[in-house]
């Protein structure tokens, strides 16, 4: 009787130790729980934001383990095919296109483009074809085509800025500075913007508004503007008046000082003269209509 009894003392012994070691465990669990639940709140990331980047390191192992094995094989393509295989399966492929930059220009034409892509892999669609893609459209001077994991394919568009309008024959186009065209435009809608015309015009766009800096005060009066004989300008004004400006671009831009100074004290703009000449060195002449002859004046004062 007495060694049985002493049994009995020792399985309660057990039984008591067991369920002390289980509530350590659990108040252990307790502490970590709560420990990586107060880390995770911490991190400036949701918890599906989390999952995401699981899941990314996650496939980048499965990826690399395949792109190993096939390399391995001799087989590269089909290492490629079989990447794309899981990156699509694990839900990295083409599903959404974001368009950002775009101002002006038709954001249809990006996107008609771009959205060959839908469904594709990710690894699989080839970012510098389809930036030299959108390069090719008229209004896109620089684009930049990014992943963002696991389904965006993010293109951003920046876009020429139209400075003046090209007159050419029967139509008018859009320019740049460079005098690259965007697109034609209706008269109607070109209504406001500098016109240039003649041969050679657009490439001169650029020179133009660096001489047009020159005089503040007249570039806004100006309304169109001509490139005669590929070496100088012919300036109309609002007033429809007519400026012949000398070749040369120190000389064409000293021209546009002085006749903006003579404006500023004798009112030339608006006035009944048509047209000023002011090819000769340090005159200007003017033609008034029904008079004969031309009106000169020494552009630094005298007559």
């Amino acid at each position: 009787m007495a060694e049985k009894i002493a049994r009995k003392g020792q399985g309660v012994r057990r039984a008591a130790a067991a369920r002390s070691r289980a509530n350590t465990a659990r108040k252990a669990k307790a502490k970590t729980t709560g420990f990586m639940d107060a880390a995770v709140a911490v991190l400036p990331f949701t918890e599906e934001q989390l999952h995401r980047v699981f899941l990314a390191i996650i496939l980048g192992g499965v990826v690399a383990l395949a792109w190993f094995v096939a390399s391995l094989a001799g087989v590269p393509a089909l290492a490629q095919a079989q990447i794309a295989s899981v990156a699509s399966d694990a839900g990295f492929e083409v599903r959404r296109v974001t368009v950002t930059g775009v101002k002006r220009m038709n954001e249809l034409k990006v996107y008609e483009r771009a959205l060959g892509e839908r469904d594709r892999p990710m690894p699989l669609v080839d970012l510098a074809a389809l930036r030299q893609e959108m390069l090719e459209l008229p209004w896109v001077a620089d684009a930049r085509v990014s992943r963002q994991l696991p389904e965006t394919l993010r293109i951003d568009i920046v876009e020429r800025v139209p400075v003046a309008v090209l007159k050419k024959p029967g139509r008018l186009v859009l320019i740049d500075n460079t005098g690259h065209e965007l697109e034609p435009i209706k008269p109607a809608n070109a209504k406001g913007m500098l016109q240039v015309s003649g041969p050679g015009a657009a490439k001169q766009v650029a020179a133009l508004g660096k001489l047009l800096d020159t005089a503040p005060a007249i570039k806004p009066q100006v309304a169109a503007a001509e490139w005669i004989g590929n070496r100088r300008w012919n300036l109309t004004f609002k007033t429809d008046q007519v400026l012949a400006l000398p070749h040369g671009e120190d000389e064409s831009a000293g021209a546009l000082v002085a006749f903006a100074r003579l404006d500023g004290v004798n009112r030339l703009l608006g006035g009944k003269v048509a047209t000023f000449d002011m090819r000769v060195p340090e005159r200007i002449y003017m033609r008034v209509p029904g008079r004969t002859g031309d009106v000169s004046l020494d552009t630094k004062g005298g007559e």
